[in-house]
């Protein structure tokens, strides 16, 4: 059986609300986005910075519900800043024949990362 590895959820217009250089790594996400989304905690994301260009993985932690939360940590937080325009995805392997049908959950958040 062959399997293909397809975009299974996407949340554009995030905005970086926080950097923790401190922190051991990943992303902070306001859990109702991640919920929203279909993100699990400690799933593995592709995070795109807009302003910068920089992509890089990293894996997501669940923020404050409806905090608005969009927190780089880590050594991530070196690739972005507060106000960075940010859009990530997460990935899922299915069968070809589920892949004919297949679609993405994509979240379009609004202005302070609102649903």
């Amino acid at each position: 059986m062959k399997l293909l590895t397809l975009c299974k959820a996407k949340v554009e217009n995030a905005e970086i609300t926080d950097a923790n250089l401190e922190y051991q790594g990943s992303l902070t996400v306001d859990s109702a986005i991640l919920a929203k989304a279909h993100i699990y905690p400690y799933e593995k994301v592709l995070v795109v910075n807009f302003n910068t260009g920089e992509r890089f993985e990293t894996y997501v932690i669940p923020g404050e519900k409806r905090s608005g939360i969009i927190c780089l940590n880590g050594g991530t937080a070196r690739l972005g800043q507060r106000g960075d325009k940010i859009g990530f995805l997460a990935f899922v392997q299915v069968d070809e024949e589920t892949a004919i049908d297949f679609k993405p959950v994509v979240v379009t958040l609004q202005g302070n990362n609102k649903l």
